[in-house]
C-alpha cells in the first residue's frame, strides 16, 4: 500500500469515518495527518455547485456556470474531441469554484426511449457512449479534476430506481451495460466511478463484488475510488468489503458506527478497510498535488465553446426542396414557445444555473433575415388557447417561411420519473396542422433530449433537431438554419415510427420489484436493423448541405481504410461509421454492431483517406460459459456507411477465433436467434438467465422492510402509514397536474426506508429508520418507544463524538 505508514497512524474510528462523507459534497479530512478534504459537485454538462441549502435534485440555487449541451446532444457530434473541449472547460470552472471532482459524465444506456433521464446519457450504443465519455474524462482530468462516470451499472429507468432489481443475463450486462464504462476506465483513466441505486441480479450495485472487484479492478485495472450515488448505500460495511470506498452524502457518525460494528463482528476485516483507505487516498492526494491555481472564468469564451459544440451536434433530419439554408431575402415568421423560452437542458441533479442564455428572436435579427414577428402559438405544458393559435396562424400566413419551434416540455423529461409515451403535446401538433393549411413552407426546430414519434413530419419541409443544446443553443441553431454552419450531427439513437416498435416496450418500465431485460442484447438499432423493421430515422442518420462519396475501402487484419470525397459545393463534415457482422455464427447476434467511427472535415471537392483501426472490441462477444470475452472464428463483414441503414462499402475478412465451444443450445432460445424478443416466454428467459426468474411483484402480505419504498405504504398495516402515503401521492399528483413536478416529493415517494437514514445528514439513524418500520408495520406504541430511544441515543452519540472531535 502506498500510504501504509500514514494509515497505521490512524485510529480505527478515523478509518471508519473516511468511508463516509464529511458533508453533503465533501470527503472527510484528518488534519493531524495532513489528509485533506475534497469537494464534489454535480455536473455532466455544467457545474452545479450549490450556494445555499444543499439538495440532490437541483431545486436550490447554484453558482452560475456555463450550461453546455447535454450528453444526448453532444453524442450526435460523433466527435470525441468535442467531449474533450467540454471536459476542459468543466475542469477550469471546477478549479475556479474549489471543486475537485465532477460527478459525470452519465453512461447509462438508452435502453428505452421513455427513460426520463435519457437527455443526460449519450446513446443506445455502448461503444459510442464509451468513446464520447472518455473524451469528457480526458478533458477534465487534464485540468487536474477527477471525473466520475455514472451510474454503474444496468440503471435504465427512473421509476423505483432506488430499490429496483435489474434482472439480466451476464452477456447482456457485459456487452451492452458495462462496455461503455470499460472504455471510460481503460481509455479515459477515470479516477472515480459512481454506482447505481439499483440492484443488479439481486445485489445492490454499491456492494456488488462482481461489478466492483471482479470486473472494475481485476479485469479493467481501475485505479480510482468508488462512490455511491447520493443515498444509494445499502449495507455500508458490505459495500466497503466488496469494493466501494465512499458513502455519500454524509450520514454523520452513523456510517462510521456501521463500519466499526462490522469489524467488531468480524464481517469486515481491518486489512480490507485499510486497502480501501489507501485506494481513496491515492486519488485524494493526486488531486491535491495536481491542483491548478484558480482563475477567473472567461464567461464569453466558454459561452462561445458552448455554441461551437452545439453547432457540431445539431442534426438536420429533413430538407425537402432544399428549403434550408434559408435565403437571405426570406420573410420569416418565428412561432412556438420554445423560441422565446428555449429548452436547453434537462431537469434534476444536472440542472445548471447558466451564465447567460441566448435569445432566439433577438439573435434572428442579426442573421440577414426579414423577421416578420414572433408568436407563442401554444401553451408549453399542453392545453388549448384559441387566441394564441389564431395569432400564430395569422402571422404564418404572411410569411414565406415559418420557423416552428416545438418539442418536449420540462415535465416530459426529468430525473425521478419516466415518460409515459413518445408523443409531443397534442396542442403543438394541432397548431402545426393549422399553420400548414395556410403555409406549407415550414421548418420545424425541435427541442428534446430523446427520441419522439413524428407522425406529423409530412407537414414539415425542414426539420432541424437541436436536442437540448445548452445556453448558446439558440444562436447555434440559427447558424445552421441560415447556412453559416453546415450541419454535421448524426443521431446517436434510433427513432422508431412508434413506441410499440421498441424491443422492450412490454417490459418497460418495471413497476414493482424487478426490471426484466428480456430483450437481452437487442437494444436500439441492434433490434430494429436485425429485423429490418421500418424506422423514422436509423441510428447514425443525419443530412448535410453538401454531399459525400465513399470511393474505395481496404481491409486488413488490423484496420479499415476508406477514401471519401466531398462531392458538393460546400465545406462540410461527414461521420464515417464502421459496422461489423458475423456472416455465420453459432451464437445469436445483431445483424451489425458499431465498432468504430471517425468524423472527417472536407472542403468542397476535397478527398481524404481515413483509417479506422480495429481494437479489442471489434470481434469479441461475452461467453457465458467461460465467463470472459471470446472471439468466434468465422467470416466477418466489415461495413462502412453514413448510418446503420446506409452501408456504402463492405468487405469480408476471415478472423481466427479463441476456439471456445458455443455457449447456447439454439433449440432452447428460438426468440433470441430470430431477434423476436418482444414476447419472450418465462421458460426461455430462464434458460437465458441460467437461473429461475426472481419474483417481480411486491408481497403485500409481508411486513415492509428497510429496502421497501415509501410508496409501498399503501398496503402497510398501519392506518397512519397508509394515510401518509396517500398524502404524499396526492402531492405528487398535484405537482404533475400543474406541469411542474416536485422532484423532492418524487424522491421521497420512491425512497426506500433505509434511504431516510442515508439522506438526512445523520439526523435520522438507521436504528430510527428501523423504529419507523415498526410503526408502519402496525405496532404504533412499540415503534414510538423504539423511535424515541433511537432518537435520544443518536443525539447522545452525536454529542459525544462532537466533543471527541473538539
Amino acid at each position: 500500500m502506498k500510504y501504509q505508514e500514514m494509515i497505521s497512524k490512524m485510529t480505527l474510528e478515523e478509518k471508519a469515518a473516511m468511508m463516509s462523507g464529511k458533508s453533503f459534497w465533501k470527503t472527510v479530512n484528518v488534519d493531524r495527518l495532513g489528509i485533506p478534504s475534497i469537494m464534489m459537485t454535480d455536473g455532466p454538462h455544467g457545474l452545479r455547485k450549490q450556494a445555499e441549502a444543499t439538495d440532490h435534485l437541483g431545486l436550490n440555487p447554484s453558482v452560475p456556470s456555463t450550461c453546455f449541451p447535454t450528453a444526448a446532444t453532444i453524442a450526435n457530434s460523433w466527435d470525441t474531441s468535442v467531449g474533450e473541449k467540454i471536459g476542459k472547460c468543466l475542469g477550469v470552472e471546477a478549479t475556479s469554484q474549489g471543486v475537485s471532482m465532477v460527478l459525470g459524465p452519465g453512461l447509462n444506456i438508452k435502453r428505452s426511449p421513455l427513460c426520463g433521464r435519457n437527455f443526460e446519457y449519450f446513446s443506445e450504443d455502448p461503444y459510442l457512449s464509451g468513446k464520447m465519455a472518455a473524451g469528457y474524462i480526458k478533458g477534465m482530468q487534464e485540468e487536474g479534476i477527477a471525473a466520475c462516470p455514472k451510474h454503474f451499472a444496468a440503471n435504465s429507468q427512473e421509476l423505483r430506481r432506488l430499490s429496483n432489481d435489474s434482472v439480466l443475463d451476464e452477456r447482456t450486462l457485459r456487452e451492452i451495460y458495462t462496455t461503455g464504462f470499460e472504455i471510460a476506465v481503460k481509455e479515459g483513466k477515470a479516477k472515480s466511478i459512481m454506482t447505481a441505486y439499483n440492484q443488479v441480479n439481486g445485489v445492490y450495485a454499491n456492494e456488488n463484488e462482481y461489478l466492483l472487484r471482479d470486473i472494475l479492478v481485476d479485469e479493467w485495472g481501475f485505479k480510482g475510488f468508488v462512490v455511491s450515488d447520493w443515498g444509494g448505500s445499502n449495507d455500508h460495511a458490505m459495500g466497503v468489503k466488496n469494493g466501494s470506498h465512499l458513502e455519500m452524502p454524509t450520514t454523520k457518525e452513523d456510517g462510521k458506527r456501521e463500519i466499526l460494528r462490522a469489524i467488531q463482528a468480524g464481517t469486515l476485516s481491518e486489512d480490507i478497510l485499510d486497502e480501501r483507505i489507501d485506494e481513496l487516498l491515492q486519488v485524494v492526494f493526486d488531486l491535491k498535488e495536481n491542483e491548478k491555481e484558480a482563475t477567473k472564468i472567461d464567461v464569453d469564451k466558454h459561452h462561445q465553446v458552448a455554441r461551437q459544440v452545439a453547432e457540431e451536434s445539431i442534426v438536420l433530419l429533413k430538407n425537402e426542396d432544399n428549403i434550408l439554408p434559408l435565403n437571405e431575402t426570406a420573410k420569416v415568421a418565428i412561432i412556438g414557445d420554445f423560441a422565446e423560452k428555449p429548452r436547453y437542458q434537462g431537469a434534476g441533479s444536472s440542472v445548471v444555473n447558466p451564465t447567460k442564455i441566448d435569445d432566439t428572436c433577438n439573435i434572428a435579427k442579426t442573421k440577414n433575415l426579414e423577421i416578420l414577428g414572433y408568436e407563442q402559438g401554444f401553451l408549453r405544458a399542453g392545453g388549448t388557447d384559441v387566441e394564441l393559435r389564431e395569432r400564430a396562424v395569422a402571422l404564418a400566413s404572411k410569411a414565406e417561411v415559418v420557423l416552428f419551434y416545438m418539442g418536449l416540455d420540462e415535465l416530459s423529461e426529468t430525473e425521478g420519473m419516466d415518460r409515459e409515451h413518445m408523443k409531443i403535446n397534442e396542442n403543438q401538433i394541432a397548431l402545426l396542422e393549422a399553420i400548414h393549411k395556410v403555409n406549407e413552407h415550414i421548418v420545424v426546430v425541435l427541442s428534446a433530449g430523446a427520441s419522439v414519434e413524428m407522425a406529423w413530419i409530412h407537414m414539415a419541409k425542414g426539420l432541424v433537431h437541436g436536442y437540448l443544446a445548452g445556453q448558446a443553443g439558440a444562436e447555434a441553431i440559427l447558424n445552421v438554419v441560415t447556412g453559416q454552419v453546415c450541419p454535421s450531427g448524426r443521431l446517436s439513437e434510433t427513432y422508431p415510427l412508434a413506441y410499440e416498435d421498441a424491443s422492450n416496450y412490454k417490459y418497460y418500465p418495471a413497476k414493482e420489484k424487478t426490471a426484466e431485460y428480456r430483450e437481452s442484447i437487442f437494444v436500439g438499432y441492434r433490434y430494429y436493423d436485425t429485423l429490418d423493421m421500418p424506422v423514422r430515422f436509423p441510428f447514425g442518420y443525419g443530412l448535410s448541405y453538401t454531399t459525400f462519396a465513399y470511393l474505395d475501402m481496404t481491409v486488413t487484419n488490423e484496420k479499415v481504410s476508406i477514401t471519401i470525397e466531398n462531392t458538393g459545393t460546400r465545406d462540410g463534415a461527414e461521420v464515417i461509421q464502421m459496422y461489423v457482422a458475423a456472416k455465420k455464427s453459432e451464437i445469436f447476434r445483431p445483424s451489425k454492431e458499431l465498432k468504430g467511427f471517425q468524423k472527417v472535415f472536407l472542403k468542397a471537392g476535397e478527398r481524404k483517406t481515413v483509417t479506422i483501426p480495429f481494437d479489442d472490441k471489434t470481434f469479441r462477444y461475452f461467453h457465458v460459459g467461460t465467463r470472459r470475452f471470446e472471439i468466434e472464428g468465422t467470416t466477418y463483414e466489415i461495413m462502412v456507411g453514413s448510418n446503420s441503414r446506409a452501408i456504402h462499402l463492405s468487405e469480408s475478412i476471415e478472423i481466427a477465433g479463441t476456439n471456445a465451444t458455443a455457449p447456447y443450445d439454439k433449440t432452447q432460445l428460438p426468440s433470441y436467434y430470430k431477434a423476436e424478443v418482444t414476447n419472450v416466454a418465462d421458460s426461455e428467459f430462464e434458460v437465458l438467465l441460467g437461473r429461475p426468474i426472481p419474483e417481480n411483484k411486491w408481497d403485500t402480505s409481508k411486513e415492509l422492510g428497510l429496502n421497501d419504498a415509501v410508496c409501498q405504504m399503501y398496503y402497510a398495516k398501519s392506518p397512519l402509514a397508509r394515510l401518509i402515503c396517500k398524502i404524499i401521492e396526492n402531492k405528487k399528483n398535484k405537482s404533475l397536474e400543474k406541469g411542474a413536478p416536485d422532484l423532492n416529493i418524487l424522491f421521497i415517494y420512491n425512497i426506500p426506508f433505509r434511504g431516510i437514514a442515508k439522506m438526512t445528514g445523520g439526523a435520522v439513524s438507521m436504528d430510527m429508520a428501523r423504529a419507523m418500520l415498526v410503526i408502519v408495520n402496525g405496532q404504533f406504541f412499540k415503534g414510538v418507544a423504539k423511535l424515541c430511544k433511537a432518537f435520544f441515543a443518536n443525539k447522545k452519540k452525536a454529542k459525544v463524538e462532537e466533543r471527541h472531535h473538539e
